[in-house]
């Protein structure tokens, strides 16, 4: 029994381990906005300031302050506290939160 414990605890921390983040996309059109994760090194994460959906340049990252997906002003901005069709967060499931 002692020897099937660290077997139990490394599949449950596995499972763990390697949960996908909740991912970011239009409401409207589906469209893929990124993950939500902290991890600055995920080429798909809203914080890697380099990335595709994370870098303050790019048309398709939230941080981006003149984009569609960024700007306070907005319709389609999670930084705009008016906007109707700000990002939807999906978990892994596909079901939106």
């Amino acid at each position: 029994m002692k020897a099937a414990v660290p077997v139990i605890l490394a599949l449950l921390v596995s499972g763990i381990v390697h949960a996908e983040p909740p991912q970011l996309r239009d409401r409207q059109t589906g469209k893929y906005l990124g993950n939500l994760s902290s991890n600055p090194y995920d080429a798909n994460s809203v914080s890697n300031p380099y990335g595709r959906y994370g870098s303050e340049h790019s048309a398709d990252s939230i941080n981006n302050p003149h984009g569609q997906y960024g700007s306070r002003y907005s319709n389609n901005s999670p930084n705009n506290p008016y906007a109707t069709n700000p990002p939807a967060v999906y978990g892994n499931d596909g079901n939106r939160y």
